[in-house]
């Protein structure tokens, strides 16, 4: 079923929401980190973040599919690499889903203090589930609401620092300054507040795993409008904040800071608007969360690594499974912690780093091994490895600060890759149970037969799954890495590989010689080589795709030239494999 296409603006807000939601405690943890210097480590965060616009506008613009860092792995390298990527994105969007909501709870708490702040976080769960399964659209225009109001706000709220600090001029930013730098020197000071901002451009890379949705060109002006915003708001605040306050008084209004500041500079009034808006913007990350894992674990269904299960769709088109199973997880997790959140900051604040790291590392890998495929935009090596070391010492620093942060991402980490892992082995698994049983069936034959059966059947449906390469009349070395490919990442015993030939061409001898030689290497794979008179076109692999019952996901392509007619996501999901 097709649906709308998100334009510019919508596509920003959904992705917006969560990026600069960050203003309300990015400020308040750069202060504490770096003191008088934290504007300058904010800055140097709106560097990275133009670095990164490159490498994803790369990335994405070569690759313009759903599933962000899993998808650009996924077609330079090994499933179960992307897998581990796509792990990685999930908590962090677990993550910001129940810290935003229930954040978004206290705000309201603070106005409101009439109501318990873990049965509301709930509910506000529930109600995002709702609405995301009524469809990506209806969605898209609540986020634009909440992201038009909080850059009012924040408007507003930095007018009012403004009018502040000249009715009482920069006594206190000298003051501020005239301090000695936090953690013993200037470069120290800088260092963890880089590392503690970092954490404020989470939704960054959101766009990425709902790029199919919106429309050609989009993408790119999502990460531009997402940079300006933050580039502004989070260093602009920070400098204020210091113009406004002592530093010493910022740690002790950390859970409500611009509330507070608010108050200082405009009075309650203003704190009651800023308080409303924090309730909103918590609230539309919260909508980030559903859109981008919806997009995500829908790919990753379509590769097989989940359930067929969870693509079935309503009457808009929207795969509620998907969503269920996701608002399922959070209300695990919102219980398991019973609302302490310190445990789940952890989480987001590794998983967020690594998925972007995960993403430059991608980047490298496309310039290496799919060198050829066409891209709207090039970032260099040097800005990569630049961007990438960055992340590192972000990481870095905040294992650091809380070495235990480390042991709780991994309790959360290992368990969802061994599920994974689990999933891309379920052909060794069965095998092994099925051995397992048949040493069992002397003793209790009846019960293992069945089992044996339903194991068998479900072995048979797997190994059933066709896929097809097409083929411009490759050697057989190619053709030979093709089926390596194949044997390490996919579970079949079918192949069709398609050559599509003019009139009158005929195959080349060579390469018939080549696939009946490749034919007998790999003696457990039904291979069959099938000619087409006409041109490779996306309506040619849509009819192949429908008249063979082969999801086009399953159907692969060597890495095409600048000469090539089509962009890869025109043809509908193809994968590249060399």
């Amino acid at each position: 079923m097709s649906t709308k296409k998100l334009s510019e603006w919508y596509a920003t807000a959904i992705c917006g929401n969560d990026i600069t939601s960050s203003c309300l405690y990015v400020s308040a943890l750069a202060i504490v980190a770096a003191g008088q210097y934290a504007w300058v480590a904010l800055l140097m965060v709106a560097v990275v973040l133009f670095l990164f616009r490159k490498i994803y506008g790369e990335v994405v613009g070569a690759l313009p599919l759903n599933g962000g860092a899993y998808n650009v792995l996924l077609n330079t390298t090994t499933k179960s690499n992307a897998s581990i990527a796509a792990c990685l994105t999930i908590l962090s969007y677990m993550a910001t889903a129940v810290i935003s909501s229930s954040e978004a709870m206290h705000y309201l708490h603070h106005i409101l203090p009439y109501f318990n702040v873990n049965i509301a976080t709930f509910v506000l769960l529930l109600i995002f589930l709702e609405l995301t399964i009524l469809g990506i659209s209806e969605s898209a225009v609540v986020a634009l609401v909440i992201f038009v109001f909080h850059l009012a706000t924040m408007g507003l709220l930095i007018g009012s620092c403004f009018f502040f600090v000249w009715q009482h001029g920069f006594s206190i930013l000298i003051d501020n300054f005239h301090l000695p730098a936090r953690n013993g020197s200037i470069l120290t000071a800088i260092f963890f507040g880089f590392s503690a901002a970092m954490l404020g451009i989470s939704g960054f890379e959101s766009s990425s795993n709902f790029v199919e949705e919106q429309e050609r060109g989009v993408f790119a002006k999502t990460l531009r409008n997402m940079w300006i915003a933050v580039s502004v708001l989070n260093p602009m605040i920070a400098f204020l904040v210091i113009c406004i306050i002592p530093i010493s008084a910022v740690e002790s209004h950390q859970n409500s800071f611009l509330s507070y500041i608010g108050t200082l500079t405009g009075g309650k009034w203003l704190a009651t608007i800023i308080s409303i808006n924090a309730v909103s913007v918590l609230s539309g990350a919260v909508l980030t969360s559903f859109v981008g894992v919806n997009g995500l674990i829908k790919r990753m269904t379509l590769d097989r690594i989940l359930p067929n299960y969870f693509l079935k769709e309503n009457k808009r088109g929207s795969t509620y499974r998907i969503l269920i199973l996701f608002f399922l997880l959070c209300l695990s997790v919102l219980l398991v912690t019973r609302g302490q959140l310190a445990p789940l900051a952890a989480v987001y604040a590794l998983s967020f780093l690594t998925v972007m790291a995960s993403f430059a590392l991608g980047n490298i890998l496309l310039k290496l091994r799919r060198s050829r495929l066409p891209r709207p935009e090039y970032a260099k090596p040097g800005v990569v490895l630049l961007a990438f070391a960055a992340i590192i010492i972000a990481l870095y620093g905040n294992i650091m600060t809380k070495p235990q942060y480390l042991v709780t991402f991994l309790q959360y980490f290992i368990p969802s890759v061994l599920i994974i892992l689990a999933m891309l082995l379920r052909k060794d698994i069965m095998h092994f149970i099925v051995n397992l049983l048949q040493s069992l069936s002397k003793n209790y034959k009846k019960y293992t037969l069945t089992r044996q059966r339903s194991l068998y059947r479900s072995l048979k449906k797997l190994y059933e799954q066709d896929f097809v390469f097409f083929s411009k009349g490759d050697d057989i070395a190619t053709l030979n890495k093709v089926m390596m490919y194949l044997h390490e990442n996919e579970v079949t015993n079918k192949m069709k590989i398609v050559t599509v030939l003019k009139e009158q061409q005929q195959p080349d001898p060579k390469f018939l010689a080549d696939f009946d030689t490749l034919d007998r290497a790999y003696p457990e794979v039904d291979m069959e080589y099938i000619t087409i008179l006409g041109n490779f076109t996306p309506e040619l692999v849509e009819e192949l795709s429908n008249k063979w019952g082969i999801p086009k996901n399953f159907m692969f392509i060597s890495s095409p030239g600048e000469k090539f007619s089509y962009r890869v996501d025109e043809l509908g999901g193809v994968r590249l494999i060399l």
